[in-house]
């Protein structure tokens, strides 16, 4: 029953992947709502974090259609022939950032929020920059279904994209990827696993914050530069926003991870109706501490990027 069942979600996913993407984000908004509805813990959490936010629910709103529509653009994103062209245009703004930031040789960490379509951006990169300034390498999680793992991770690597795994293995490969002057993709309010991060604040509440981004930056000489993919009605495409952190990394952990957080404070307010509001952000790993005052990262955190990857 279980593979019927992943052969069922796999055919529909590959069915959907050939439907034009204006009628996915529509069917998309009412599937957030019914989401939204549908589970009380994930719309008390969405209201909650916009609460923190200090957001207007007014303009909060319409990340809750906006959630849909994330799930329903991901099959053709995800499924789509590994050279064929993303299926919408992608505008780019900013990108003379990127080409200034890998004229110097030292590679590129890009850092993107929960915001907009996260998903198109390594993509849109792979095919407009890959060919001639090497592959970007994003890291993720594996899913826990190994049908959905298989998926995601076909997904992820194709021409001009890769993969690293949130694993010491995978920080091993981003490395190596700096080193060579590529780029590495990071969604730095993603909550890392026990001891790979310090709490800092994230609009104004301790948040379990990952170490790796200022880390990678500090031990490989790379640049830094802040992305997110804003999401166009009616299926129109994506607009990819590129600009600088602004500031310098502090080298202490926790200044670095706050400074980062302020960055991401900073995209979000700036389409907060397109922002996963019900990402579990404030949730405690397990063996990490309740409170700020427990920044400092645990020693597995330092051994993971701490060693010769030469």
């Amino acid at each position: 029953m279980t593979r019927f069942i992943a052969n069922f979600l796999t055919g529909c996913a590959r069915f959907l992947a050939h439907v034009p993407l204006r009628w996915l984000h529509a069917c998309g908004a009412p599937l957030g709502w019914l989401v939204y509805w549908a589970s009380p813990s994930y719309r008390a959490r969405f209201r909650a974090n916009v609460a923190q936010a200090g957001v207007p629910w007014a303009q909060a709103r319409d990340a809750i259609a906006a959630a849909g529509r994330l799930m329903m653009e991901l099959p053709p994103l995800w499924l789509r022939a590994p050279d064929a062209p993303l299926p919408v245009p992608v505008h780019w703004q900013g990108g003379e950032l990127i080409e200034a930031a890998q004229a110097a040789g030292h590679g590129l960490v890009m850092l993107t929020p929960h915001l907009g379509c996260f998903e198109a951006i390594g993509q849109s990169y792979a095919q407009r920059y890959g060919a001639g300034r090497g592959a970007m390498t994003v890291l993720y999680r594996p899913a826990r279904k190994p049908w959905l793992r298989d998926l995601v991770e076909a997904a992820r690597r194709r021409p001009g994209l890769d993969a690293a795994p949130a694993t010491l293995a995978g920080v091993r490969q981003m490395i190596r990827a700096l080193r060579r002057g590529e780029v590495v993709g990071l969604l730095p309010d993603q909550v890392p696993p026990e001891g790979l991060g310090v709490w800092a604040p994230f609009f104004g509440k301790p948040a379990y914050t990952m170490t790796l981004a200022a880390r990678l930056v500090q031990q490989t000489g790379a640049a830094l530069l802040l992305v997110w993919g804003e999401r166009l009605p009616q299926g129109a495409g994506y607009r990819v926003r590129v600009s600088e952190l602004g500031e310098a990394l502090p080298s202490d952990s926790s200044a670095a991870a706050a400074t980062i957080n302020r960055a991401m404070e900073a995209l979000i307010l700036q389409c907060p109706q397109q922002y996963l509001w019900g990402y579990h952000r404030y949730k405690q790993p397990r063996g990490t501490g309740t409170s700020a005052s427990s920044s400092t990262p645990a020693p597995a955190a330092s051994a993971t990027i701490g060693r010769d990857e030469s």
